[in-house]
């Protein structure tokens, strides 16, 4: 905000209201020009608006001002500021003139802006300055006051100005769109907002702050319907730019239309524009919901083999669960157990385990499954269970039947061991095998 009261004070300031008779005499010796010239822009576009005669500082206040100004041009600003100041008027055009003059210096001075509002406010109260000039100040006070993080001021200075200039400007529209924004007064932001959009399209340009700030207003009143429509508006103005299409992919998930999710990411993928874990992520795990986890696991893969996704527990089980979906059950062992490794998690040694015996591998699972009890795993009675299926289909009935016993001792397992037992007993019997 700062470079908007970087002001250009001989233009800003002095405008019409010094050097006179130096203006006349070059309207007079440059008529040609003058009618080639375009018509000027009206401080005022109200309807019926007619320009009043320009009004000029006394001769007296004049000299001083000049004097003021010179020491600006040098650079001597603190020196111009005092020349100002010590002024003394009892006329009150004079007095609202060198308050501007005034105001407009401390605006570009570093950490004057609460003197600035206040000379510049003094300044338009009288409503006596030139048109231009009470517009132009109306309009920096506005800007200012939301430097200052007055809003509620600022909004009430740049409706002041639109109201004095019957003009509208999408920069101050999105500037009151911010300013009910800091207010947290979310449903605000719509109107002028709207209002930006559709001026700068007038204009034949695209700003992406009043969408910005729709969003924000959407999202954090959770209507999040509207919010994918802003979000869609925004990839359609600005399809070059990655983030409007990841938040958008997002918002879909948010509302659960997850078809429109993936095919979002999938453009998003082909343009280069995912390079964050989370974005990654959110990508692979839309293939799992959608029923593609080989699609889930090669992005997985990929992603962790080259760190752009983290080396985790929690990303390798993301790994591991996309391999179950596809069926993979080796493949998902094997991802679970780097999973467990990396905090000895009983949970995932278990869920291993679980895999290797539907991959048949019997033996295998024996070896997860009792480094989950060793690890002190919650109800070791499932394990325990477990472990006599392992046994028990590699023909190791004395021990399948010495955890079937353990798992007894579980009243969640209780009633499957019981059944499971005679059944052991019975199929040792008929091997030869004495229990």
């Amino acid at each position: 905000m700062r470079h908007l009261f970087k002001v250009t004070v001989a233009a800003a300031t002095l405008s019409t209201c010094l050097i006179t008779a130096n203006v006349a005499q070059a309207q007079d010796s440059n008529a040609a020009a003058k009618k080639a010239a375009p018509a000027p822009i009206l401080p005022v576009m109200c309807p019926g608006y007619k320009r009043g005669s320009t009004k000029i500082v006394g001769e007296r206040t004049g000299k001083k001002v000049q004097r003021a100004f010179e020491a600006y041009n040098e650079d001597l600003i603190a020196d111009a500021i005092q020349i100002l100041v010590d002024i003394e008027t009892s006329d009150t055009f004079d007095k609202a003139y060198v308050d501007r003059f005034v105001g407009n210096l401390l605006a570009a001075e570093k950490g004057r802006a609460k003197e600035a509002m206040t000379r510049l406010t003094a300044s338009v109260s009288t409503k006596i300055l030139n048109d231009r000039e009470h517009a132009d100040t109306l309009r920096l006070l506005g800007d200012l006051n939301l430097q200052e993080k007055e809003y509620k001021t600022a909004v009430k200075w740049y409706n002041s100005w639109m109201d004095f200039t019957c003009k509208e400007d999408p920069a101050i529209y999105t500037r009151m769109a911010q300013a009910f924004y800091e207010l947290k007064q979310l449903a605000n932001i719509i109107s002028p907002a709207d209002k930006a959009i559709a001026l700068y399209a007038k204009e034949g340009k695209v700003n992406k702050n009043p969408y910005v700030l729709k969003l924000t207003s959407y999202y954090e009143r959770k209507d999040y319907r509207n919010t994918v429509k802003v979000a869609e508006e925004l990839v359609r103005q600005f399809p070059d730019t990655a983030r409007w299409w990841t938040q958008l992919g997002f918002f879909y998930m948010l509302v659960e239309d997850y078809k429109k999710a993936l095919s979002t990411f999938e453009i998003a993928y082909g343009e280069g524009f995912l390079t964050k874990a989370s974005e990654l992520k959110a990508y692979a795990q839309l293939y799992s919901t959608l029923d593609v986890p080989n699609k889930a696991t090669q992005i997985l893969e990929k992603y962790l083999a080259s760190g752009l996704i983290e080396k985790t527990e929690a990303n390798y089980s993301l790994l591991a669960n996309a391999h179950h979906s596809a069926k993979n059950h080796k493949s998902a062992a094997k991802f679970y157990a780097v999973a467990a490794n990396f905090d000895n998690n009983p949970e995932l040694f278990r869920k291993q385990g679980l895999l290797l015996m539907s991959a048949e591998d019997y033996k295998g699972a024996v070896v997860a499954f009792e480094k989950a009890l060793d690890l002190g795993i919650e109800e070791p009675g499932r394990i325990h269970f477990s472990l006599m299926e392992a046994n028990f289909y590699q023909n190791k009935f004395r021990t399948a039947y010495k955890h079937v016993l353990e798992a007894k001792k579980s009243k969640q397992m209780r009633r499957n061991a019981n059944a499971w037992a005679p059944y052991i007993k019975e199929k040792a019997k008929n091997r030869g095998i004495n229990i």
